[in-house]
């Protein structure tokens, strides 16, 4: 016998399963997908002191999500700019910097064969996930997949979500940070690439889509 068996511990209620939360196609990767893998290799900017590169392109039926990383060398700055560079690398904010008019924080951007544009600066994820209804496409979503650093150097990685998939012909990607001297950089990529590359894409229960079709 101990103490506490006189005070007898109620049963919890019964807990009612939630349901998945499934994003919309503009804000996120399909869940039960395997994508098709397409190598890019490429630096959208290469200078003596920031390099940001383009590894490979995940596609999946509804879009692509472009594997990046980034890496700013130290050169000549004191150890108050660098801490100041290290707070700005690693939580970048968009928008414009107080008094200079200047777009300050890590931006991407793609330009379809049309004309037609999307911004990582225009809204944050959770902006499209909330939506209801559609946005005009396309949409491009960054999600940092975080970094380190040190005394002499900065790294991080990304992955940028695009939706829909690009038509056929050149899609345009494009690079800004203007806090750490990127001005705006461009590389051309070919569309019908990745387009093409949806019928390697594997659903991981292709049964279950059939059965709910």
């Amino acid at each position: 016998m101990t103490f506490f068996q006189d005070f007898p511990v109620p049963p919890l209620p019964p807990r009612p399963r939630t349901t998945r939360y499934v994003p919309p196609p503009w804000a996120a990767a399909p869940a039960y997908e395997l994508p098709a893998v397409v190598h890019i290799g490429k630096f959208v900017s290469r200078t003596p002191g920031m390099v940001v590169a383009v590894k490979s392109a995940d596609v999946f039926s509804t879009g692509c999500v472009f594997s990046l990383s980034w890496l700013f060398r130290r050169d000549d700055q004191s150890d108050d700019d660098w801490a100041d560079l290290q707070h700005l690398f690693f939580q970048p904010r968009v928008g414009v910097r107080r008094g200079s008019g200047k777009q300050t924080g890590q931006m991407f951007g793609v330009e379809f064969p049309d004309g037609t544009k999307a911004s990582t600066g225009a809204m944050g994820p959770h902006v499209f996930m909330e939506r209801d209804q559609p946005p005009q496409p396309p949409t491009l979503v960054l999600n940092n997949g975080g970094g380190s650093g040190g005394e002499e150097e900065f790294s991080g990685t990304g992955a940028l979500w695009l939706w829909p998939l690009p038509p056929a012909g050149d899609l345009r990607l494009v690079s800004q940070w203007t806090d750490f001297g990127l001005e705006e950089t461009s590389i051309v990529l070919d569309g019908g690439r990745l387009r093409d590359a949806v019928a390697d894409v594997q659903r991981f229960w292709p049964e279950e889509d059939r059965n709910h079709g």
